[in-house]
This record gives structure tokens, sequence and C-alpha cells, in this order.
């Protein structure tokens, strides 16, 4: 049995703001290239891989739009290899398909409004995923070479690394900060 813990791959500028506690989700769709042809959650604990290609202001809320360029701060596309600096346990994957109870999140996360009806609007049939996190910073961040098998655009790939012990996590939020602001979510949908 193949034990490789899984990293998912998000934007560097959303990792960022996961660690930096601006934000407790991310929503999900999927990648161009996903083996399903839709997202599926694949771990419940899993690494946070950085990318940057995609990454484009435009697309984020005004006052967060200087977390791209702070994340491409050092970065070239030649890089061979990537820095990990934290870990998620997911809590809840809540499955949104209307635009009304999507835009209860503006709120809640960085993105424009533009950006995330795109994001519900593309493969329309699909739910939108929105993985609420809890999230930790690694105390020793990782290093790991940029292998082909994480090049393209999916969401889920193994990574060779070990999975960190607690004594290695050090959480963003309190678990009162944490749960407060995921009720406060909840709430905003309804439920």
């Amino acid at each position: 049995m193949d034990t490789k813990p899984k990293a998912l791959k998000e934007w560097a500028s959303a990792v960022q703001a996961l660690e930096e506690g601006k934000q407790i989700f991310i929503m999900r769709k999927g990648g161009i290239v996903e083996e399903t042809k839709d997202f599926q959650v694949e771990s419940n604990d899993f690494f946070l891989y950085p990318t940057y290609e995609h990454q484009r202001k435009q697309l984020l809320k005004e006052t967060y739009q200087e977390m791209i360029d702070q994340s491409l701060e050092g970065w070239t596309s030649t890089d061979t290899q990537v820095t990990i600096r934290s870990y998620a346990q997911m809590v809840e994957d809540i499955e949104i398909s209307d635009q009304e109870q999507l835009n209860t999140l503006y709120p809640f996360h960085i993105w424009t409004e533009s950006f995330t009806e795109e994001r519900l609007k593309w493969k329309r049939k699909n739910p939108l995923h929105v993985m609420l996190l809890r999230v930790y910073k690694l105390a020793h961040p990782l290093e790991i070479p940029i292998e082909e098998a994480y090049i393209g655009c999916k969401s889920w790939i193994e990574i060779h690394a070990q999975t960190p012990t607690d004594a290695a996590l050090i959480p963003v939020l309190s678990d009162e900060e944490f749960h407060l602001q995921a009720d406060e979510i909840r709430k905003a949908l309804g439920k």
C-alpha cells in the first residue's frame, strides 16, 4: 500500500492567507487535468503545496493584492525546489452549487466576487467544494525537489516527505479562534 503523504496544490498567495489566518477555507472544482475529471477529496490531512504560475492580482480583493508580490519574492519559473511551510486538516467539505449561497462567503476570503463566480460556473454540473481547513505551520519547513509528477493543473500530488507529528505542527489559530470563524461561515451558509 502506498503511504506517501498527499499535498494539495494552491496559489501561494492563498496558502499565505491560510498561514496568516486571513481565511480558513479554500474553494475547489479541480484542476484541468484531474484524473477523475472533477474534484474529489483524496485526503483529510495534507501539506499545502504553493503554486505561482496562475496567480493574478485582479483576482484578489484590492486589500490582498500585495500578497501576490509577497508570494513571488525569490521565486522564478526555473526553481528546482519548493518550500512547504504548512499542513492542513480538513474539518468539513461543504458543497455549494448556488451563487447566492456562495456570495454569503465573500467576507471570509481573499478572492474577488468575479473570481469566485467563475469558479462556481466552471464545470457547472459539479458543486464547488468549500473545504474548511485547520491549518498548521510546520516547525521546520520542507524543501523538496520539484518532480515532473508535481507539474500541471491538478489538485493532489503525492510528495516524498514524512507526515508531520503533532510536535512539528504550530496551529495558525487557537481552537477558539478557529471554531468561531468556522461557526460564522456555517451560519452565513445557513448550516
